[in-house]
């Protein structure tokens, strides 16, 4: 019988890169799939929350998956801002990204294989980014016609902002962390929030790598260089934006959370009663109290 030992990588850091690949290729997988199948069906009235709750369900899985190896960053923004927080060795940050972004081509092309018979019936053959059967938005994010390129890096920056706003809580000590076992599922919620609420302008890429791996696809699938030069250049927002409002946000969190948490034990605060913490001492009083004779 094959032991498993044989296949195990020696390299920490090479365990990391796989599992980075693989979780973000899942990601991708999960997310392009629902894309595909609602574009290519033409049936795109009421099912746009299958493909918000496909990307849900693909982060969760793939933090599920990654997490106990490499963290499940699956963004080279949230990597970046790890490395600034000291989370991440500056040596990682590299390897990590690229395997992202390999993990997202690849993702994309899977998606591509299963699809392409939907996808050139949709198109007529023709692979366009522009057109009422263009199939370009499939695979990346793209504006809104109306939507300058000034608008759409507001709206990448405030979304990749709220992203890591909300999951650099999850695992600090000080600040009532979320149980291990649920931060995927808390991961995967925070993420559907935001592309339910602020995909409408741009897609809400929220990540380099989720956009730049397909568009790469797009180009070598026979879209051409017209996925860079659309509106205005477009490419670079969604790659940019996002690590702006991921610095962004991890500054917002360090000046009003994390600096402002207490220092156990040395600093002495007020007490903080919250909901839950208030139920079992009323309860405990009521038992107390005697009945009437």
């Amino acid at each position: 019988m094959l032991n498993p030992r044989l296949l195990r990588v020696r390299s920490a850091l090479t365990r990391q890169c796989m599992a980075e690949f693989l979780g973000t290729f899942v990601l991708i997988l999960f997310g392009l799939s629902a894309a595909a199948q609602v574009k290519t069906s033409r049936e795109t009235k009421g099912q746009t929350l299958s493909i918000h709750l496909s990307w849900a369900v693909g982060v969760m899985s793939a933090t599920y998956l990654t997490k106990g190896i490499s963290g499940a960053h699956l963004n080279p923004a949230v990597s970046l801002c790890f490395c600034i927080l000291g989370k991440l060795r500056w040596g990682q940050l590299l390897p990590y990204c690229v395997s992202q972004l390999l993990g997202a081509y690849v993702g994309a092309a899977m998606v591509y294989v299963l699809y392409y018979d939907a996808i050139m019936e949709f198109s007529g053959g023709v692979l366009t980014v522009y057109g009422p059967n263009e199939t370009a938005s499939i695979f990346a994010t793209y504006p809104t016609e109306y939507l300058p390129l000034g608008g759409g890096f507001l709206d990448q920056v405030v979304g990749t902002g709220t992203l890591l706003l909300c999951i650099l809580s999850l695992t600090e000590k000080r600040n009532t962390p979320a149980p291990p076992d649920l931060i995927a599922p808390i991961v995967a919620g925070v993420v559907l929030g935001i592309i339910m609420s602020m995909s409408a302008n741009c897609g809400a890429a929220l990540n380099p790598a989720r956009d730049l791996g397909p568009r790469l696809l797009t180009l070598t699938a026979g879209w051409g260089t017209e996925v860079f030069t659309c509106y205005n250049y477009w490419f670079w927002v969604p790659i940019v934006a996002p690590i702006i409002g991921a610095l962004t946000g991890t500054s917002l969190y360090l000046v009003f959370i994390e600096w402002q948490l207490p220092d156990e034990p040395q600093e002495s605060h007020p007490e903080i009663y919250s909901i839950s913490g208030s139920i079992k001492p009323s309860v405990a009083l009521l038992e107390k109290v005697e009945e009437p004779k």
